[in-house]
Protein backbone atom coordinates (compact mmCIF):
# COMPACT_ATOMS: atom_id res chain seq x y z
CA UNK A 1 0.00 0.00 0.00
CA UNK A 2 1.14 3.75 -0.88
CA UNK A 3 1.56 5.61 2.16
CA UNK A 4 0.61 9.12 0.72
CA UNK A 5 1.75 10.86 4.04
CA UNK A 6 5.33 9.80 2.94
CA UNK A 7 5.15 12.24 -0.74
CA UNK A 8 5.59 16.01 -0.77
CA UNK A 9 2.55 17.66 -1.57
CA UNK A 10 2.52 18.59 -5.36
CA UNK A 11 1.26 22.56 -4.24
CA UNK A 12 3.32 22.48 -0.91
CA UNK A 13 6.25 21.58 -3.55
CA UNK A 14 5.46 24.68 -5.88
CA UNK A 15 4.66 26.93 -3.29
CA UNK A 16 8.36 26.02 -1.78
CA UNK A 17 9.86 26.37 -5.72
CA UNK A 18 7.86 29.57 -6.42
CA UNK A 19 8.64 31.45 -2.92
CA UNK A 20 12.11 30.21 -2.48
CA UNK A 21 12.93 31.62 -6.34
CA UNK A 22 11.04 34.65 -5.45
CA UNK A 23 13.28 35.50 -2.18
CA UNK A 24 16.17 34.21 -3.93
CA UNK A 25 15.67 36.90 -7.03
CA UNK A 26 14.55 39.25 -4.11
CA UNK A 27 17.88 39.38 -2.19
CA UNK A 28 20.06 39.62 -5.43
CA UNK A 29 18.05 42.47 -6.38
CA UNK A 30 18.67 43.84 -2.95
CA UNK A 31 22.03 43.14 -2.41
CA UNK A 32 22.91 44.52 -6.25
CA UNK A 33 21.15 47.48 -5.25
CA UNK A 34 22.62 47.95 -2.06
CA UNK A 35 26.15 47.95 -3.13
CA UNK A 36 25.64 49.84 -6.41
CA UNK A 37 23.62 52.67 -4.12
CA UNK A 38 26.38 52.14 -1.45
CA UNK A 39 29.20 53.18 -4.87
CA UNK A 40 26.52 56.00 -5.74
CA UNK A 41 26.43 57.23 -1.54
CA UNK A 42 30.24 57.18 -1.40
CA UNK A 43 30.75 58.95 -4.24
CA UNK A 44 28.49 61.50 -3.61
CA UNK A 45 29.76 62.38 -0.23
CA UNK A 46 33.31 61.74 -1.51
CA UNK A 47 31.70 65.10 -3.71
CA UNK A 48 30.17 66.70 -0.64
CA UNK A 49 33.94 66.69 0.84
CA UNK A 50 35.94 67.96 -2.20
CA UNK A 51 33.16 70.58 -2.74
CA UNK A 52 33.23 71.01 1.04
CA UNK A 53 37.46 71.95 0.64
CA UNK A 54 36.67 74.23 -2.30
CA UNK A 55 35.28 76.04 -0.33
CA UNK A 56 37.36 76.48 2.47
CA UNK A 57 40.21 76.96 0.31
CA UNK A 58 38.39 80.13 -1.20
CA UNK A 59 37.73 81.30 2.08
CA UNK A 60 41.13 80.65 3.65
CA UNK A 61 42.77 82.23 0.71
CA UNK A 62 41.41 85.81 1.42
CA UNK A 63 41.66 85.17 5.03
CA UNK A 64 38.40 84.65 6.25
CA UNK A 65 40.38 82.22 9.84
CA UNK A 66 36.82 83.48 12.05
CA UNK A 67 34.58 80.90 11.07
CA UNK A 68 32.39 80.05 14.02
CA UNK A 69 31.31 76.82 12.86
CA UNK A 70 30.38 75.32 16.72
CA UNK A 71 27.99 78.02 16.55
CA UNK A 72 26.10 77.10 13.31
CA UNK A 73 22.35 76.31 14.31
CA UNK A 74 21.74 71.85 13.77
CA UNK A 75 18.95 72.45 11.00
CA UNK A 76 19.26 69.10 10.15
CA UNK A 77 20.50 65.26 11.70
CA UNK A 78 23.43 65.24 9.90
CA UNK A 79 24.48 68.96 10.33
CA UNK A 80 27.42 67.84 12.17
CA UNK A 81 28.63 65.20 10.05
CA UNK A 82 31.56 66.83 8.37
CA UNK A 83 34.94 68.24 10.22
CA UNK A 84 37.33 70.01 8.82
CA UNK A 85 40.77 72.07 9.84
CA UNK A 86 42.86 74.18 8.22
CA UNK A 87 46.71 74.40 8.72
CA UNK A 88 48.94 76.96 8.44
CA UNK A 89 52.24 75.68 6.27
CA UNK A 90 50.83 72.14 7.07
CA UNK A 91 52.27 72.84 10.60
CA UNK A 92 49.87 75.19 12.58
CA UNK A 93 46.32 74.27 13.50
CA UNK A 94 44.46 77.57 12.49
CA UNK A 95 41.09 76.67 12.64
CA UNK A 96 38.67 73.88 12.74
CA UNK A 97 35.65 72.57 12.79
CA UNK A 98 34.08 71.74 16.79
CA UNK A 99 33.39 68.40 15.64
CA UNK A 100 37.10 67.93 14.61
CA UNK A 101 39.88 66.72 16.50
CA UNK A 102 42.78 69.04 17.36
CA UNK A 103 45.34 65.53 15.65
CA UNK A 104 46.10 65.96 12.09
CA UNK A 105 42.90 64.35 10.30
CA UNK A 106 45.44 62.94 7.96
CA UNK A 107 48.92 62.50 6.91
CA UNK A 108 48.06 62.41 3.44
CA UNK A 109 49.03 65.66 1.51
CA UNK A 110 46.25 66.03 -1.50
CA UNK A 111 43.00 63.62 -2.43
CA UNK A 112 41.00 61.06 -0.32
CA UNK A 113 42.20 58.56 2.63
CA UNK A 114 41.22 57.09 5.36
CA UNK A 115 42.31 57.15 8.49
CA UNK A 116 42.05 56.26 12.17
CA UNK A 117 41.84 59.22 15.00
CA UNK A 118 41.39 58.84 18.78
CA UNK A 119 39.44 55.53 17.98
CA UNK A 120 37.27 57.31 15.51
CA UNK A 121 37.50 56.24 11.82
CA UNK A 122 37.22 59.60 9.44
CA UNK A 123 36.99 59.38 5.19
CA UNK A 124 39.76 62.99 4.09
CA UNK A 125 39.35 65.02 1.58
CA UNK A 126 42.87 66.69 1.95
CA UNK A 127 43.86 69.30 -0.66
CA UNK A 128 46.32 72.94 -0.29
CA UNK A 129 45.71 76.63 -0.37
CA UNK A 130 48.39 77.52 -2.61
CA UNK A 131 47.69 81.26 -2.18
CA UNK A 132 48.80 81.25 1.41
CA UNK A 133 50.01 77.58 1.77
CA UNK A 134 47.28 76.21 4.21
CA UNK A 135 46.89 72.43 4.73
CA UNK A 136 43.23 71.97 4.27
CA UNK A 137 41.70 68.45 5.69
CA UNK A 138 37.71 67.86 5.30
CA UNK A 139 36.34 65.03 6.92
CA UNK A 140 33.45 62.70 7.85
CA UNK A 141 33.10 59.73 10.17
CA UNK A 142 32.84 56.92 8.84
CA UNK A 143 30.19 55.10 11.33
CA UNK A 144 28.03 57.92 10.08
CA UNK A 145 28.16 56.54 6.16
CA UNK A 146 27.48 53.18 7.39
CA UNK A 147 24.84 54.31 8.75
CA UNK A 148 23.37 55.66 5.45
CA UNK A 149 23.45 52.61 3.90
CA UNK A 150 22.04 50.71 7.08
CA UNK A 151 19.30 52.40 6.87
CA UNK A 152 19.57 51.92 2.72
CA UNK A 153 19.05 48.09 3.35
CA UNK A 154 16.43 48.39 5.67
CA UNK A 155 14.54 50.45 3.52
CA UNK A 156 14.92 48.26 0.57
CA UNK A 157 14.56 44.63 2.71
CA UNK A 158 11.19 46.20 4.50
CA UNK A 159 8.76 45.62 1.34
CA UNK A 160 10.29 42.30 1.15
CA UNK A 161 9.55 41.32 4.96
CA UNK A 162 6.18 42.75 4.83
CA UNK A 163 5.27 41.61 1.16
CA UNK A 164 6.10 38.24 1.38
CA UNK A 165 3.53 36.76 3.17
CA UNK A 166 0.89 38.11 0.90
CA UNK A 167 2.78 37.00 -1.44
CA UNK A 168 2.87 33.25 -0.14
CA UNK A 169 -1.21 33.63 0.17
CA UNK A 170 -1.44 34.93 -3.78
CA UNK A 171 0.31 31.74 -4.32
CA UNK A 172 -1.40 29.78 -2.37
CA UNK A 173 -4.60 30.94 -4.24
CA UNK A 174 -2.78 30.60 -7.73
CA UNK A 175 -1.69 27.01 -6.79
CA UNK A 176 -4.53 25.78 -5.76
CA UNK A 177 -6.57 26.95 -8.59
CA UNK A 178 -4.22 25.72 -11.07
CA UNK A 179 -3.96 22.04 -9.74
CA UNK A 180 -7.80 21.98 -9.48
CA UNK A 181 -8.07 19.65 -12.48
CA UNK A 182 -6.43 16.98 -10.69
CA UNK A 183 -7.83 17.42 -7.65
CA UNK A 184 -11.14 16.90 -9.77
CA UNK A 185 -9.17 13.93 -12.06
CA UNK A 186 -8.39 12.46 -8.62
CA UNK A 187 -11.94 12.71 -6.90
CA UNK A 188 -13.55 11.19 -10.51
CA UNK A 189 -10.93 8.16 -10.54
CA UNK A 190 -11.38 7.82 -6.67
CA UNK A 191 -15.01 7.39 -6.72
CA UNK A 192 -15.35 5.23 -9.78
CA UNK A 193 -16.38 1.05 -9.10
CA UNK A 194 -13.56 -1.50 -9.95
CA UNK A 195 -15.15 -2.65 -13.09
CA UNK A 196 -15.83 1.03 -14.38
CA UNK A 197 -13.28 1.58 -17.17
CA UNK A 198 -14.73 4.02 -19.28
CA UNK A 199 -12.70 6.91 -20.84
CA UNK A 200 -12.12 10.22 -18.68
CA UNK A 201 -13.19 13.54 -20.33
CA UNK A 202 -9.82 15.50 -21.53
CA UNK A 203 -12.16 18.24 -23.06
CA UNK A 204 -11.53 20.73 -20.27
CA UNK A 205 -8.44 19.53 -19.27
CA UNK A 206 -5.32 21.93 -19.15
CA UNK A 207 -2.54 20.69 -21.68
CA UNK A 208 -0.14 19.90 -19.43
CA UNK A 209 -3.35 17.19 -17.97
CA UNK A 210 -4.68 16.10 -21.18
CA UNK A 211 -1.75 13.59 -22.15
CA UNK A 212 -1.85 12.13 -18.61
CA UNK A 213 -5.72 11.05 -19.17
CA UNK A 214 -4.83 10.41 -22.81
CA UNK A 215 -2.65 7.52 -21.37
CA UNK A 216 -5.03 6.92 -18.33
CA UNK A 217 -7.70 6.28 -21.27
CA UNK A 218 -5.50 3.56 -23.50
CA UNK A 219 -4.74 1.89 -20.17
CA UNK A 220 -8.76 1.85 -19.60
CA UNK A 221 -9.07 0.09 -23.04
CA UNK A 222 -6.01 -2.31 -22.40
CA UNK A 223 -7.71 -3.55 -19.00
CA UNK A 224 -10.69 -3.84 -20.73
CA UNK A 225 -9.52 -5.75 -23.60
CA UNK A 226 -7.05 -7.96 -20.72
CA UNK A 227 -10.41 -8.51 -18.78
CA UNK A 228 -12.83 -9.72 -21.75
CA UNK A 229 -10.07 -11.91 -23.25
CA UNK A 230 -9.43 -13.41 -19.96
CA UNK A 231 -13.59 -13.90 -19.07
CA UNK A 232 -13.71 -15.83 -22.92
CA UNK A 233 -10.50 -17.71 -21.89
CA UNK A 234 -11.80 -18.83 -19.01
CA UNK A 235 -15.51 -19.50 -19.92
CA UNK A 236 -13.82 -21.51 -23.01
CA UNK A 237 -11.40 -23.66 -20.98
CA UNK A 238 -14.04 -24.27 -18.68
CA UNK A 239 -16.30 -25.67 -21.83
CA UNK A 240 -13.49 -27.70 -23.01
CA UNK A 241 -12.15 -29.09 -20.16
CA UNK A 242 -15.61 -30.10 -19.07
CA UNK A 243 -15.88 -32.96 -22.15
CA UNK A 244 -12.57 -34.59 -21.20
CA UNK A 245 -13.37 -34.65 -17.43
CA UNK A 246 -16.88 -36.09 -18.60
CA UNK A 247 -15.73 -38.88 -20.61
CA UNK A 248 -12.02 -40.24 -18.54
CA UNK A 249 -15.74 -40.13 -15.32
CA UNK A 250 -17.85 -41.93 -17.62
CA UNK A 251 -14.74 -44.40 -18.54
CA UNK A 252 -14.23 -45.22 -14.83
CA UNK A 253 -17.42 -45.17 -13.86
CA UNK A 254 -17.72 -48.11 -16.95
CA UNK A 255 -14.28 -49.65 -15.63
CA UNK A 256 -15.53 -50.03 -11.84
CA UNK A 257 -19.25 -52.16 -13.49
CA UNK A 258 -17.22 -53.90 -15.47
CA UNK A 259 -17.39 -57.66 -14.98
CA UNK A 260 -14.96 -58.76 -16.89
CA UNK A 261 -11.05 -58.10 -17.32
CA UNK A 262 -11.29 -57.26 -21.11
CA UNK A 263 -14.16 -55.01 -20.57
CA UNK A 264 -12.43 -53.00 -17.40
CA UNK A 265 -9.27 -52.66 -19.14
CA UNK A 266 -10.82 -51.17 -22.49
CA UNK A 267 -12.56 -48.91 -20.34
CA UNK A 268 -9.26 -48.04 -18.04
CA UNK A 269 -7.43 -47.95 -21.70
CA UNK A 270 -9.85 -45.07 -22.87
CA UNK A 271 -9.44 -42.81 -19.40
CA UNK A 272 -6.07 -42.78 -19.97
CA UNK A 273 -6.64 -41.62 -23.76
CA UNK A 274 -9.05 -39.13 -21.73
CA UNK A 275 -6.20 -38.24 -19.25
CA UNK A 276 -3.50 -37.80 -22.21
CA UNK A 277 -6.07 -35.58 -23.88
CA UNK A 278 -6.77 -33.22 -20.87
CA UNK A 279 -3.19 -32.85 -20.36
CA UNK A 280 -2.60 -31.78 -23.87
CA UNK A 281 -5.50 -29.12 -23.31
CA UNK A 282 -4.16 -27.94 -20.23
CA UNK A 283 -0.47 -28.00 -22.03
CA UNK A 284 -2.12 -25.77 -24.62
CA UNK A 285 -4.12 -23.60 -22.31
CA UNK A 286 -1.09 -22.86 -20.10
CA UNK A 287 0.78 -22.00 -22.98
CA UNK A 288 -1.69 -19.70 -24.22
CA UNK A 289 -1.89 -18.07 -20.70
CA UNK A 290 1.44 -17.66 -21.51
CA UNK A 291 1.95 -15.95 -24.93
CA UNK A 292 -1.43 -13.91 -24.03
CA UNK A 293 0.86 -12.06 -21.44
CA UNK A 294 3.52 -11.31 -23.63
CA UNK A 295 3.83 -7.99 -25.86
CA UNK A 296 7.16 -8.54 -27.40
CA UNK A 297 9.83 -11.33 -28.27
CA UNK A 298 13.15 -10.70 -27.38
CA UNK A 299 14.92 -9.65 -30.52
CA UNK A 300 17.84 -12.31 -30.77
CA UNK A 301 18.97 -14.21 -33.81
CA UNK A 302 17.33 -17.55 -34.25
CA UNK A 303 18.34 -19.73 -37.23
CA UNK A 304 14.45 -21.33 -38.52
CA UNK A 305 16.03 -24.53 -40.04
CA UNK A 306 17.73 -25.67 -36.95
CA UNK A 307 14.69 -24.82 -34.93
CA UNK A 308 12.49 -26.57 -37.68
CA UNK A 309 14.80 -29.62 -37.67
CA UNK A 310 14.97 -30.20 -33.78
CA UNK A 311 11.17 -30.20 -34.08
CA UNK A 312 11.10 -32.30 -36.78
CA UNK A 313 13.20 -34.32 -34.83
CA UNK A 314 11.13 -34.41 -31.70
CA UNK A 315 7.54 -34.74 -33.43
CA UNK A 316 8.71 -37.66 -36.11
CA UNK A 317 8.19 -41.07 -33.82
CA UNK A 318 4.67 -40.03 -32.93
CA UNK A 319 4.11 -39.01 -37.18
CA UNK A 320 5.41 -42.45 -37.83
CA UNK A 321 3.13 -44.25 -35.66
CA UNK A 322 -0.11 -42.63 -37.68
CA UNK A 323 2.43 -43.20 -41.00
CA UNK A 324 2.87 -39.79 -41.77
CA UNK A 325 6.24 -38.53 -43.12
CA UNK A 326 7.80 -35.11 -42.43
CA UNK A 327 10.39 -33.48 -44.49
CA UNK A 328 12.48 -30.39 -44.42
CA UNK A 329 12.87 -28.97 -47.84
CA UNK A 330 16.24 -28.09 -49.27
CA UNK A 331 17.43 -24.50 -48.67
CA UNK A 332 19.86 -22.04 -47.41
CA UNK A 333 19.32 -21.47 -43.08
CA UNK A 334 17.23 -18.37 -42.73
CA UNK A 335 18.17 -15.97 -39.59
CA UNK A 336 15.07 -14.38 -38.02
CA UNK A 337 14.98 -11.78 -34.61
CA UNK A 338 12.99 -13.48 -32.50
CA UNK A 339 12.73 -15.42 -28.70
CA UNK A 340 13.82 -18.89 -29.59
CA UNK A 341 11.69 -20.86 -27.30
CA UNK A 342 8.54 -19.32 -28.57
CA UNK A 343 9.58 -19.76 -32.43
CA UNK A 344 9.95 -23.19 -31.25
CA UNK A 345 6.60 -23.44 -30.12
CA UNK A 346 5.47 -22.17 -33.21
CA UNK A 347 7.14 -24.85 -35.49
CA UNK A 348 5.64 -27.37 -33.05
CA UNK A 349 2.20 -26.75 -33.14
CA UNK A 350 2.21 -26.05 -36.68
CA UNK A 351 3.60 -29.65 -37.75
CA UNK A 352 1.89 -31.33 -34.87
CA UNK A 353 -1.92 -30.07 -36.43
CA UNK A 354 -0.58 -30.77 -39.76
CA UNK A 355 0.34 -34.85 -38.37
CA UNK A 356 -3.28 -34.54 -36.82
CA UNK A 357 -5.48 -33.37 -39.60
CA UNK A 358 -3.27 -35.45 -42.93
CA UNK A 359 -4.42 -38.55 -43.65
CA UNK A 360 -2.04 -42.16 -43.46
CA UNK A 361 1.04 -42.28 -46.21
CA UNK A 362 1.02 -38.54 -46.83
CA UNK A 363 4.03 -36.00 -46.28
CA UNK A 364 4.48 -33.22 -44.46
CA UNK A 365 6.69 -30.63 -46.27
CA UNK A 366 8.59 -28.06 -44.17
CA UNK A 367 10.25 -25.30 -46.09
CA UNK A 368 11.92 -21.97 -44.88
CA UNK A 369 13.06 -19.52 -47.96
CA UNK A 370 14.58 -16.15 -47.58
CA UNK A 371 13.69 -12.80 -49.83
CA UNK A 372 14.59 -9.60 -49.85
CA UNK A 373 12.61 -8.07 -46.94
CA UNK A 374 11.34 -11.09 -45.27
CA UNK A 375 11.65 -14.74 -44.37
CA UNK A 376 8.78 -17.35 -45.22
CA UNK A 377 8.32 -20.30 -43.28
CA UNK A 378 6.09 -22.75 -44.41
CA UNK A 379 4.05 -25.93 -43.24
CA UNK A 380 2.22 -27.69 -46.01
CA UNK A 381 -0.15 -31.21 -45.69
CA UNK A 382 -1.69 -33.63 -47.75
CA UNK A 383 -5.20 -34.16 -46.21
CA UNK A 384 -8.42 -33.46 -46.62
CA UNK A 385 -8.09 -29.66 -46.18
CA UNK A 386 -10.68 -27.66 -45.15
CA UNK A 387 -13.21 -25.12 -47.07
CA UNK A 388 -12.48 -21.16 -47.29
CA UNK A 389 -15.36 -20.72 -44.44
CA UNK A 390 -13.37 -22.23 -42.30
CA UNK A 391 -10.27 -21.13 -43.22
CA UNK A 392 -10.96 -17.74 -41.92
CA UNK A 393 -11.67 -19.14 -38.94
CA UNK A 394 -9.14 -21.68 -38.25
CA UNK A 395 -6.96 -19.85 -35.42
CA UNK A 396 -9.66 -18.76 -33.43
CA UNK A 397 -9.84 -20.07 -30.13
CA UNK A 398 -11.33 -23.33 -29.70
CA UNK A 399 -12.94 -23.53 -33.19
CA UNK A 400 -12.79 -27.00 -34.64
CA UNK A 401 -14.69 -27.40 -38.31
CA UNK A 402 -17.16 -29.82 -38.43
CA UNK A 403 -15.47 -32.05 -40.79
CA UNK A 404 -12.67 -32.37 -38.23
CA UNK A 405 -12.05 -36.29 -37.22
CA UNK A 406 -8.57 -35.68 -35.42
CA UNK A 407 -8.39 -35.66 -31.93
CA UNK A 408 -7.56 -32.22 -30.93
CA UNK A 409 -8.23 -28.77 -28.75
CA UNK A 410 -8.71 -26.11 -31.23
CA UNK A 411 -5.64 -24.33 -29.71
CA UNK A 412 -2.79 -24.94 -31.62
CA UNK A 413 -3.72 -22.54 -34.43
CA UNK A 414 -4.10 -19.75 -32.04
CA UNK A 415 -1.10 -20.15 -30.45
CA UNK A 416 0.40 -19.94 -33.76
CA UNK A 417 -0.98 -16.60 -34.23
CA UNK A 418 -0.50 -15.29 -31.11
CA UNK A 419 3.39 -15.82 -31.64
CA UNK A 420 3.20 -14.49 -34.49
CA UNK A 421 1.71 -11.15 -33.42
CA UNK A 422 4.29 -11.32 -30.90
CA UNK A 423 7.02 -11.09 -33.79
CA UNK A 424 5.14 -8.62 -35.70
CA UNK A 425 5.05 -11.53 -38.42
CA UNK A 426 2.09 -12.45 -40.49
CA UNK A 427 -0.01 -15.94 -41.03
CA UNK A 428 -1.60 -17.11 -44.05
CA UNK A 429 -3.79 -19.82 -44.71
CA UNK A 430 -4.32 -21.59 -48.36
CA UNK A 431 -4.99 -24.26 -50.22
CA UNK A 432 -1.76 -26.80 -50.63
CA UNK A 433 -0.18 -28.14 -54.23
CA UNK A 434 -3.45 -29.06 -56.44
CA UNK A 435 -6.20 -27.82 -53.61
CA UNK A 436 -5.24 -30.28 -51.75
CA UNK A 437 -4.45 -30.15 -48.33
CA UNK A 438 -3.67 -26.94 -46.12
CA UNK A 439 -0.50 -24.95 -46.57
CA UNK A 440 0.30 -22.48 -43.27
CA UNK A 441 2.84 -19.42 -44.10
CA UNK A 442 4.23 -17.28 -41.50
CA UNK A 443 5.53 -14.50 -42.92
CA UNK A 444 8.70 -12.72 -40.56
CA UNK A 445 9.87 -8.92 -41.94
CA UNK A 446 13.33 -8.31 -42.30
Amino acid sequence: MIDFRAHASLKQRLLALALTTVVIVWIGATAFTYFDAREELDEMLDAHLAQSASLLVVQASQGHYEIETEHAPLLHKYSQRVAFQIWESGRVLRLHSLNAPTEALSSGQRGFSNSLVKGKHWRVFTTWDDVRGNLIHVAELTEVREKLAAGIIINLLQPLLISLPLLAILLWIAVTRGLLPLVNLTNEIKRREPDNLAPLDAGSTPREVAPLIVHLNRLFIRIEASMQKERRFTADAAHELRTPVAGIKAQAQVARAATQDAERIHALDNAILGCDRAAHLIDQLLTLARMDALDDAESLSCPLRKIASEEIAMIAPAALGLSVHIELMPGEEAVVRGEHLLLRVLLRNLIDNAVRHTTAGTTVRISVTAEPGQTCLSVEDDGPGISAENMERISERFYRPAETTASGSGLGLSIVRRITEIHAASLQFTAGKNGKGLNVSVIFKS
